[in-house]
């Protein structure tokens, strides 16, 4: 029987691999750690990650990092007849679930948001830059363009399930949201309809049981 465990919480990233596990309904055990509480230091958790970053998922003898390879994974391993969290392999769809994932990371997470959290909200650790926060806003309202057509059309981003790819683009709307990002309608009511999920619920009650540190 597998034997699994999820490192991390009060982070979105942390909160798409929980959110992900409670979708296809395993079993694991939560290590509920900050990102920046010195956790991530401790000689137990690099010797699992030396890049010192949450979330890690461990399933018997595998390590794995970054939370769209996490949701990814638990969508392909533990999938069911009934659901599953990801596209079949091999298949038109597949190919749109990894488009619409590299979207999210790079466009929305990477080069936008988490610019906004290291100059703006931890400025203290990585100094502030005016021109980067700015040219972030800019770039993510821009670039959140592309997905309003399909949120704007229909229930989910790719077919007519929820899969991992939903998972993501909603923690980056909830990200966005957060920061005072001023989305289209479409966006909230795509969101409030994803949050009425149980595996959410539950997901984000566990992740947000922590602080993830100043």
């Amino acid at each position: 029987m597998s034997k699994l465990t999820i490192w991390g919480g009060a982070t979105s990233r942390a909160l798409r691999a929980h959110w992900a596990a409670h979708e296809v309904q395993i079993d694991y055990e939560p290590k509920l750690i900050g990102s920046r509480t010195g956790e991530t230091q401790s000689a137990e958790f690099v010797a699992l990650n030396t890049k010192e970053k949450i979330p890690v998922l461990i399933d018997n003898n595998l390590v794995l990092t970054e939370s769209a390879a996490i949701v990814t994974y638990l969508g392909d391993t533990y999938r069911t007849p009934e659901f599953s969290l990801t596209p079949d392999f091999n298949t038109p769809d597949r190919a749109k679930y990894n488009e619409w994932l590299s979207y999210i990371i790079m466009e929305l997470d990477a080069h936008t948001l988490y610019i906004l959290r290291k100059h703006r909200d931890l400025a203290h650790l990585y100094g502030e830059a005016p021109a980067a926060v700015q040219a972030a806003i800019d770039g993510f309202n821009k670039q959140i363009r592309w997905a309003l057509p399909q949120v704007e059309a229909n229930e989910y981003l790719i077919g007519t399930s929820f899969t991992g790819a939903d998972l993501m683009l909603t923690t980056c709307l909830d990200w966005a949201i957060a920061y005072g990002f001023d989305l289209d309608p479409s966006f909230h009511r795509y969101r409030n309809r994803i949050h009425e999920r149980s595996a959410f619920i539950e997901a984000n009650r566990l992740n947000s049981s922590i602080s993830a540190g100043a």
